[in-house]
């Protein structure tokens, strides 16, 4: 009889070592996700700090395209009220979208495409922009993993029982993956 309480009791240390594995492998996960998305809140208040320093520097050679500044300028204040994860990619491509613009506004000033100011801007918020897609792919990347953990068998288990949630991606909103139609 007592050497089948050891198996039962080697069953039991088992089943409970593979269910500790599997809930740290969801915390691992679900840490994973969070650190991405601090990642990508970095890169997104970077880009809002340099917004207001190139709209001034626009705003001297360029008085007339307020509507352009105005939209830059509305797009960054919906960033800063953005909560979920949904909301902060739209606000993003609102950003993306009115910054397009901008750009192109420059297009028609040759004397601020060769102002030093505006383009220092232009290349720390293209370094910037690089830096937010790199966050996008490494936090989506991360959330693929943690659902993945979230969604196969046996882990998907525990994390039923412990009340792990899916994570969700960061997507691009269906008009914005088209180029903008710029016209002057």
């Amino acid at each position: 009889m007592s050497i089948l309480l050891i198996i039962l009791i080697v069953i039991i240390i088992i089943i409970a070592g593979i269910i500790v594995k599997f809930y740290n492998d969801l915390v691992n996960g679900k840490n994973h996700v969070e650190n991405a998305w601090s990642q990508i809140d970095v890169q997104l208040q970077r880009r809002n700090d340099l917004i207001p320093n190139i709209v001034e520097t626009v705003k001297g050679y360029a008085a007339h395209e307020k509507e352009t500044l105005n939209q830059v300028t509305q797009a960054r204040a919906s960033m800063a009220n953005a909560t979920t994860v949904q909301e902060v990619a739209e606000a993003d491509n609102m950003i993306s979208g009115a910054l397009k613009s901008l750009f192109a506004v420059s297009e028609a000033y040759p004397d601020l495409k060769a102002n030093q100011n505006f383009i220092e801007l232009q290349q720390e918020l293209s370094d910037t922009e690089d830096k937010i897609s790199y966050a996008r792919q490494f936090y989506n990347d991360s959330v693929l993993k943690y659902n993945n953990l979230c969604q196969q068998f046996p882990s998907n288990i525990v994390a039923s029982i412990f009340h792990f949630d899916k994570a969700e991606f960061f997507e691009a909103q269906e008009g914005t993956r088209a180029a903008p139609n710029v016209k002057f």
